[in-house]
């Protein structure tokens, strides 16, 4: 807007050094330049979508009968917050070295950061437009949040999903008691990424679905070796292996009758202390013959 009175006799409106406006002739070959107001009292120009080329100074000229006289005012163009490029989806090995990228633009140029949206909740990771994690652990694996904020308008969010590969890790593995003729369930859970394929061995064979009455079932996470009628040469030690690229591990899983005493810790050491105490209490009545 410029403010005139009833002594100027000329107006224009320039851009710099470009004569948008002289009077109601227009000058200019942008279409979304338009003449507002043109009377005694003002002569104000409109600029439909702005964008930030329109940024500069604009100079209101007028003609008076004595000299010329200019009023000058600067447009600032604040554009919101965006997200022009970020990173893609990644899987890596443990112990990898990851950097991840989100660049924005916007005016005033927004604050990027970089939040690891955990189960744990929001844990702060970067302030920065690169997020660089050294030896990445599968604990810092899931979602990354990039915001890119400037207070024009609402921050722009993405995400980026890390995948952490690692090997296999059997987390439950417990002993299991069952009478014969009875059903019998050995469970065996390994956290892997990939996710782990699974085998069972019975000392040195292994053991396959539907041969002589067992069924082994692997599904996510756990597998289940079933005895649908336990015998006593059922009974004994099995081993239980997780497999991925990554490599393999393996746990040992006792399926026992009644009365055998077991743990689901650790049932060799217990059976160790059993020992210990029978032979204790031989020696003690040895003595006291």
């Amino acid at each position: 807007r410029c403010t005139v009175d009833d002594r100027v006799t000329r107006v224009a409106w320039l851009n710099r050094s470009t004569i948008l406006y002289a009077g109601n002739d227009k000058w200019s070959i942008d279409n979304r330049v338009v003449i507002l107001s043109n009377t005694k009292t003002q002569y104000s120009i409109k600029i439909h979508n702005v964008d930030i080329y329109d940024e500069g100074p604009y100079t209101c000229s007028v003609q008076t009968d004595n000299h010329p006289k200019t009023s000058r005012v600067h447009l600032i163009v604040q554009v919101p917050p965006q997200i022009v490029n970020i990173s893609s989806d990644i899987t890596v090995n443990e112990g990898s070295s990851v950097t991840l990228m989100c660049l924005a633009f916007g005016r005033p140029e927004p604050t990027v950061t970089w939040r690891h949206l955990s189960g744990k909740g929001q844990g702060f990771a970067s302030e920065d437009e690169y997020l660089e994690i050294t030896g990445i652990t599968r604990e810092q694996s899931g979602e990354y949040e990039c915001s890119a904020v400037n207070d024009v308008a609402v921050p722009d969010v993405r995400k980026v999903k890390v995948t952490v590969n690692y090997p296999p890790y059997i987390s439950n593995a417990k002993n299991t008691g069952a009478s014969v003729g009875q059903k019998g369930i050995l469970q065996c859970e390994a956290s892997a990424v990939p996710v782990a394929e699974f085998q069972w061995f019975k000392e040195d064979t292994r053991l396959a679905n539907g041969l002589e009455g067992v069924r082994i079932e692997s599904k996510g996470r756990l597998s289940t070796l079933t005895f649908f009628n336990v015998s006593e040469k059922d009974y004994g030690n099995y081993t239980c292996v997780a497999t991925n690229k990554l490599g393999n591990t393996n746990a040992s899983i006792i399926l026992y009758g009644p009365g055998a005493v077991h743990d689901g810790g650790n049932a060799a050491s217990r059976a160790a202390a059993g020992l210990c105490l029978w032979a204790a209490l031989f020696a003690r009545l040895l003595l006291d013959f």
